[in-house]
C-alpha cells in the first residue's frame, strides 16, 4: 500500500464549486462533445513543482509554446510545491477560467483525483502529464518510464556486474518509482538470483529531493560501506548521492540517474555518474501541447494522434502517449549537444579536453 496524502477539505470544496460553475453553463461551453476550435482553446496546467530544472526550463514553455503556435491560450496554475492541497486550490482556479483542456502534472496521484474528477464531471478531457493518474479518462503522457528503469540498470550493470547495489526510489506516493524500478528489475533479476549483484539497501526518497536522497546515502553507507553503485530514480537524487560519497570524484562508484539534468550530463562528462537517461522534455511539453488541441477539437481521448490503449497501474483500461528516452553515456554526449540540449561549456565543465567525445 502507497502512503497517501490528505487534501484540506476547504481546497477540495474549492474544486467542486468550481466544477459546478463550469456545469452551469450552455452546451457548447468547456468539454462539449462539440469541441471548439483551436483559436477558443484554453489549456490549463497544473505544475507539481519547479524543484527539478527541467519543469520552468523545459516542459511548460514547451507546452505553452506549442498551444501558443496552434492558436490556443496558455494558463499555468502555478508552482504547486510539492504540496496537494495548494495543487487542489490551483486547479480550482483554473477550472473557474472556463478552461477547455486541463493538463495535470500531480503532487499527488490520489489526493488529486477529486480534482480531476470535478473537471472530468464538468466536461472538460484531462491530460495526466509525466505522472499517472488512476482514472480511466485521462490520457497519460510521458515517457515509458518502465524503459527509462531498464536503461539505468543496463548501463550500469554493464560497467558494474557484481557487487553490492543500493536503489535510490522516488517518492513513494506516486507510480512512476514503481515503473522505473520494474525497469531496474528486468536486468537485476538475473544478476540477483545468480548472485554476481545483490542489493543491500532500497529506499523511497519523500518529495524526490537531493536532500533526502543524500540523507538516506549517508545512512546506507554507515551500515554498508562497501558499495558498488547506486541506481538512482532521478538525476535530482543523484546529486544527493553523489554528495553523500564526498563527489565521488574518482568514478569508483558507479551512479545511474534519468532525465537529462545539465548537472548530471556533466557528471557523466566528468566520469562521476555513468549515465543520465535524457527524457526529451521539450518533445514531451509540446507533444501535451498539441495533444490539449486536439482534445479542444474533440474531447474524446482516444482520438487524440499516437495514443494507445492501456492499462494503468491499478488496472482501469484507459489510453496513454510514450515517448522514447534515450540513455546517455560517456560515449554519446554528442548527442545531447546536437540537440541543442546543453552547451559544450556547460557540459564540459572540468572535463580534461579529448578525455571524451564531445569535450
Amino acid at each position: 500500500m502507497f502512503v497517501r496524502k490528505s487534501v484540506a477539505l476547504v481546497a477540495i470544496a474549492a474544486v467542486l464549486v468550481a466544477a459546478c460553475s463550469n456545469n452551469a453553463g450552455s452546451s457548447s461551453g468547456p468539454g462539449s462533445s462539440s469541441g471548439t476550435g483551436t483559436a477558443n482553446c484554453k489549456v490549463g496546467v497544473a505544475w507539481a513543482t519547479s524543484q527539478e530544472e527541467r519543469y520552468k526550463l523545459r516542459d511548460e514553455p514547451a507546452v505553452k509554446g506549442a498551444v501558443e503556435a496552434g492558436g490556443g491560450t496558455y494558463l499555468s496554475g502555478g508552482d504547486a510545491q510539492n504540496k496537494a492541497d495548494i495543487q487542489a486550490t490551483q486547479i480550482a482556479t483554473l477550472l473557474a477560467s472556463n478552461i477547455n483542456v486541463l493538463v495535470i502534472n500531480a503532487v499527488d496521484p490520489v489526493a488529486v483525483l477529486p480534482s480531476m474528477q470535478a473537471a472530468i464531471d464538468a466536461g472538460i478531457p484531462v491530460i495526466a502529464y509525466d505522472r499517472e493518474l488512476e482514472n480511466a479518462k485521462a490520457l497519460f503522457l510521458t515517457h515509458d518510464n518502465v524503459l527509462v528503469g531498464h536503461m539505468i540498470a543496463d548501463a550500469v550493470t554493464k560497467v558494474q556486474p557484481t557487487g553490492n547495489y543500493v536503489i535510490i526510489k522516488g517518492d513513494k506516493t506516486q507510480t512512476n518509482p514503481i515503473f522505473l524500478r520494474n525497469g531496474m528489475e528486468e536486468v537485476l533479476k538475473p544478476l540477483t538470483d545468480s548472485g554476481a549483484i545483490k542489493i543491500v539497501a532500497e529506499e523511497f526518497t519523500p518529495d524526490w529531493k537531493a536532500e533526502a536522497a543524500q540523507t538516506e546515502m549517508e545512512n546506507i553507507l554507515t551500515a554498508h560501506p562497501d558499495v558498488q553503485a547506486v541506481l538512482s530514480e532521478n538525476d535530482n537524487m543523484a546529486t544527493g548521492v553523489t554528495a553523500a560519497l564526498g563527489g565521488n570524484a574518482d568514478g569508483k562508484v558507479k551512479i545511474g540517474g534519468q532525465d537529462g539534468d545539465t548537472f548530471a550530463l556533466n557528471r557523466v562528462a566528468l566520469g562521476t555518474q555513468v549515465v543520465s537517461v535524457w527524457k526529451n522534455s521539450i518533445e514531451l511539453g509540446q507533444a501535451a501541447g498539441k495533444a490539449a488541441l486536439e482534445l479542444c477539437k474533440n474531447p474524446d481521448i482516444t482520438k487524440v494522434t499516437g495514443a494507445k490503449a492501456s492499462k494503468t497501474a491499478g488496472g482501469l483500461d484507459s489510453y496513454s502517449l510514450l515517448l522514447n528516452p534515450v540513455p546517455i553515456t560517456k560515449d554519446n554526449l554528442q548527442v545531447v549537444l546536437d540537440a541543442n540540449w546543453i552547451t559544450k561549456d556547460v557540459l564540459c565543465k572540468g572535463v580534461t579536453a579529448g578525455s571524451v567525445a564531445g569535450c
